[in-house]
């Protein structure tokens, strides 16, 4: 039997994180491998400038200096284009790094792009998602569905910083 739609993917601890370079908010290639030797939050979402977005990346930027004193990097993807992660980050006093990922190439391989329910209905897009990514390149903790409001927090609790 062959199955015409893929499985999505959902990764689990232990899995090699998939590499990427995508384009941050200035247009500066940011890859995966670049933090190899440090640990990293990747989280995924689906728009710039939208309330649950907005608080997700207040949250981060909030806990970005107690994450990096534990070790931890945070990448933040979207399929925005540079220049509406630009504005995002002017506009809400950002301080994390923001990529640029318009195929969703590197969403779908992290699991995070596909079908979710929005508003009851079934809807193509991205899958807010978080994955801590060890100091070798491979998935420490996978979350997909994740609320925004209230994740940083968890996440630091999850991760033993509070």
């Amino acid at each position: 039997m062959t199955e015409t739609v893929p499985a999505p993917v959902r990764l689990v601890p232990g899995d090699p994180a998939p590499d990427f370079t995508l384009p941050d908010a200035d247009g500066t290639p940011v890859s995966l491998a670049d933090h190899r030797g440090r640990r990293v939050i990747v989280y995924c979402y689906p728009a710039a400038l939208t309330p649950g977005c907005t608080t997700q990346a207040v949250d981060f930027t909030a806990a970005a200096g107690e994450l990096a004193e534990a070790g931890l990097d945070i990448i933040g993807i979207s399929p925005d284009p540079p220049e509406k992660l630009q504005r995002f980050r002017e506009q809400e006093g950002l301080g994390i790094t923001l990529v640029s990922d318009p195929d969703k190439q590197v969403l779908a391989a992290y699991g995070a792009y596909g079908t979710k329910k929005l508003y009851g209905k079934e809807v193509q897009g991205v899958i807010r998602s978080t994955f801590v990514v060890d100091a070798e390149g491979r998935v420490e903790r996978a979350a997909y569905n994740v609320k925004a409001t209230g994740h940083v927090a968890k996440l630091r609790r999850d991760l033993g910083l509070d």
